[in-house]
């Protein structure tokens, strides 16, 4: 189950009323950061003033083919508000990212932010990490095997992603391993000890991060802060 374009539509008015005139965004990757970015293009259109961050290439590429102006960490270090997508989303706000396979520079991004907003239908709603079965980690390419075997040791069952018969590559050179999980007890600890892993560039949990989550219901939207 997806969100209706429509749909998802709505929840991207509605995160507009949460953009800063003349201010520096994140730009998130999917399809809920997608449609944000398609309406941010028309006010830009109708004058507006902000500029962004992209948090991948394919958020950059579409970024400037709307118009939106662009520009990096190093030139705007802090940026106001980051718009996002997420995966999974608990009822503490924590979220799974990852799925579209941006999620080390989507974490840097929402990190660099002084607030972080996130876009979701319903089906993204679980009462507990892990829930929707996979979590992405990012690995360093040399190091794909330890990592694999140092990840099943954890009860997380790696599958490497590929573009058919290629290993899917990062906009970071590196590889995603999809891992098989089960509802997650214990996030945090996790958290450390996949990244404890040498070889591990980031995983797709996005803990304590205290987002705005706007959740599209029908032709409305809910507005959850976390806890």
């Amino acid at each position: 189950m997806t969100t209706d374009p429509s749909e998802l539509r709505i929840i991207a008015e509605e995160a507009l009323e949460l953009v800063p005139e003349g201010g520096t965004l994140g730009l998130g990757t999917g399809h809920a950061a997608s449609a944000f970015l398609r309406a941010l293009g028309e006010k830009v259109q109708a004058g507006l003033q902000v500029r962004g961050v992209p948090t991948s290439r394919d958020s950059a590429d579409l970024a400037a083919k709307l118009g939106i102006p662009l520009t990096t960490l190093d030139e705007c270090p802090q940026l106001d508000v980051d718009f996002d997508g997420a995966d999974e989303v608990d009822p503490d706000n924590n979220l799974i990212k990852g799925y579209g396979g941006a999620l080390v520079r989507e974490k840097i991004v929402a990190a660099a932010s002084k607030k972080l907003v996130i876009l979701v239908g319903p089906e993204k709603i679980v009462p507990r990490l892990g829930s929707r079965g996979k979590l992405p980690v990012e690995v360093v390419p040399f190091a794909l095997s330890p990592c694999s075997r140092a990840l099943q040791a954890l009860a997380c069952e790696p599958h490497l992603r590929r573009d058919g018969s290629q290993p899917h590559v990062t906009d970071n050179g590196n590889y995603i391993l999809d891992c098989d999980v089960t509802p997650i007890e214990d996030p945090t600890r996790l958290e450390a000890a996949i990244r404890a892993i040498p070889g591990v560039v980031g995983t797709g949990l996005f803990l304590k991060m205290n987002p705005t989550v706007l959740i599209g219901l029908g032709q409305r939207v809910e507005v959850r802060e976390a806890k």
